[in-house]
């Protein structure tokens, strides 16, 4: 696992630059550093070795060295490719995984990507044609981000590495403001930072001559099948195990992490690893740490446990914020990067069960009660008058539900996070900052793909393209990475995708079950308890600890920082903080969304400048 930086332009000597970029994400490859340089391109790299740890150091290059790529991933298959190459003429000087990227590009152009089965972000240049290609893999696990104003183009693994470069302009792009509060990440390829964006999962681009082209090479399309229950178990028992004996190859050791969770379980029945890794919070009903010691003392495998107080939760918040680049108000963030702290003293590599829960329907929120498909039986515009009714009226308990149950179903499931509705995000900004934005802009398009499919199957292709990259896979890569600690995701591989994407619904949800078919296959590995588990993830006591005057101080002193007015509605948001305080509302996460970006906001554009 690795990190890589670079930009294009004719600045003659790029050497400084290049290396102070380089700088900033040590923390993804502290083993070693490499570059390539000429009158074009500046490229750095940092390495965490984990395969061919003598000679895998980049940048690589082709034969005659007209092509260097820099890569940050792992690909599973790269024996299989290799082989295929050197039938094809192609000579290797390296054991690595990076460099059968580099002939493969040479052998068949952008028809690799989709041959590729691994996490992958990429960028290879051409010296003669003065070409440069990035590539990003199907499901957004590894990340890309590039600038790209006039003449100036960089792209890096974070974008904190575009900060040493007097060319690029540090301004925060309010427009993606409203879409945080909503969704509570940056959603779209837009990003917090103005000319910054993010390369889309099954995306690359080709820049040349100032002008950059973007192309989708792989989309995440369901083929439902009918088949007999048993064979759908066991074929997909098969494609489990082999993703995750792909996702063990590594020259050095590799633990897992684990919760009280059926996905991280099932992951570490399978795996077998020496080694597991849990956390938890020392609230009551915040720890999920015995349930791991049992299942780990069970398959007989050492487990390592971290527990988190209040106070080291909100003193790691800043340096969160500066790791995930961009404002992110997921609670778990700051678990996993405990998690991966405590784990990062043992191992270099870690398995996980993320993906699970969007590959084979594990949410709570795929299952329509039953009093929500008796209310839609209602014609939409009886559902559309009571929501213009309720809303006129103070807060009364179901409002939230008849608001939510008069729309669209486009507008109703944005995904597995939803903070506050279009106008409560309106409310909180200052005037300047209103504006007439829509979900509906951001999701329409990915329910037209599958609006002929059944509601969970649109619900689970949403997650997949929205909270699955932007929060989820996020927060993996930014919180390991943060702690030089590679994570691999078993569950979030091609060829698992290629076989669930055929499991019909029904296998799926029975009843008030999720991930039916899931669950059932891994009670062969691990015991009921853990395989029915009501999913968890890592619950956080925020919305109590602010109701302490200590964090509750503390939140308002930021909510009071005079640069917060650039953004929102002091009066607002401190009315929120007070109701929360007082016990009348629980605003929990609606606070945290604002402080998180105030955090950030006071990190990047005032600590740092």
């Amino acid at each position: 696992m690795c990190g890589f930086v670079g930009y294009v332009n004719k600045e003659k000597d790029k050497t400084k630059t290049i290396k102070l970029m380089n700088d900033m994400i040590i923390h993804r490859g502290p083993d070693s550093e490499g570059y390539y340089t000429d009158s074009d391109i500046a490229l750095g790299f940092r390495r965490l070795s984990i395969i061919d740890l003598k000679g895998g150091d980049q940048p690589i290059y082709n034969e005659d060295k007209s092509m260097v790529i820099v890569f940050n991933g792992e690909i599973y298959n790269y024996r299989e490719l290799k082989e295929d190459l050197i039938k094809k003429g192609h000579k290797f000087t390296t054991k690595s995984d990076t460099e059968v990227i580099l002939h493969g590009y040479e052998e068949y152009n952008t028809e690799l990507f989709p041959k590729l089965r691994g996490m992958f972000s990429f960028i290879i240049y051409n010296k003669k044609t003065k070409e440069v290609v990035g590539a990003r893999d199907y499901f957004g696990i590894k990340p890309m981000y590039y600038y790209i104003d006039k003449d100036n183009f960089m792209f890096g693994s974070e974008i904190k590495s575009f900060l040493p470069n007097k060319n690029f302009k540090k301004e925060v792009n309010t427009k993606n403001l409203k879409m945080y509060l909503i969704f509570q990440y940056s959603i779209g390829s837009d990003t917090f930072f103005k000319n910054t964006y993010k390369l889309l999962p099954g995306h690359y681009f080709k820049y040349k001559d100032g002008k950059i082209e973007i192309e989708k090479y792989y989309d995440i399309l369901y083929d439902k099948q009918e088949d007999s229950y048993e064979k759908m178990k066991d074929t997909l028992e098969e494609v489990i195990a082999e993703s995750v004996k792909y996702h063990k190859i590594s020259d050095v050791e590799v633990g897992s992490y684990l919760s009280g969770g059926v996905d991280s379980s099932y992951v570490v029945s399978v795996a077998k690893p020496d080694k597991s890794f849990t956390v938890g919070f020392n609230n009551k009903g915040f720890d999920e740490t015995v349930y791991a010691k049992e299942l780990s003392d069970m398959l007989g495998i050492k487990n390592y446990s971290t527990h988190i107080g209040s106070d080291e939760f909100f003193d790691i918040l800043p340096e969160i914020e500066y790791h995930t680049d961009e404002p992110h108000a997921n609670l778990s963030t700051v678990p996993l990067y405990f998690l991966s702290k405590e784990a990062s003293k043992q191992v270099k590599v870690v398995l996980s069960g993320e993906g699970a829960d969007e590959m084979f329907g594990g949410y709570n929120e795929y299952i329509e009660p039953g009093i929500a498909k008796a209310y839609l039986c209602l014609p939409s515009f009886i559902r559309k008058f009571n929501a213009n009714v309720a809303n006129k009226l103070p807060y009364f308990k179901g409002k939230h539900f008849i608001n939510k149950y008069s729309k669209e179903f486009c507008e109703r499931y944005i995904g597995h996070a939803f903070v506050m509705d279009e106008d409560e995000a309106n409310e909180i900004l200052n005037d300047k900052l209103k504006d007439n934005t829509k979900i509906k802009d951001y999701i329409y398009p990915y329910y037209e793909k599958v609006k002929d499919m059944d509601d969970v199957t649109k619900k689970m292709y949403i997650d997949m393209n929205f909270w699955l990259p932007n929060d989820i896979l996020l927060k993996a890569d930014k919180m390991s990475m943060a702690n030089s600690l590679e994570l691999r995701v078993p569950f979030l591989d091609k060829e698992v995708f290629e076989y669930a994407r055929k499991i019909p619904t029904k296998y799926l949800i029975k009843g008030k079950l999720t991930k039916y078919i899931f669950r059932d296959l891994a009670n062969k590995n691990i015991p009921n308890d853990w395989a029915k588990r009501r999913k968890l993830g890592f619950p956080v006591p925020f919305s109590i600890w602010i109701r302490e005057d200590k964090y509750y101080n503390m939140v308002k002193s930021m909510f009071n920082e005079k640069f917060v007015s650039k953004f929102f509605d002091k009066e607002v948001i401190n009315k929120l903080l007070e109701d929360h305080y007082n016990n009348k509302m629980n605003n929990g996460r609606k606070i945290y969304n604002i402080y998180i970006f105030l955090i950030w906001y006071k990190k990047y554009f005032v600590e740092l400048n």
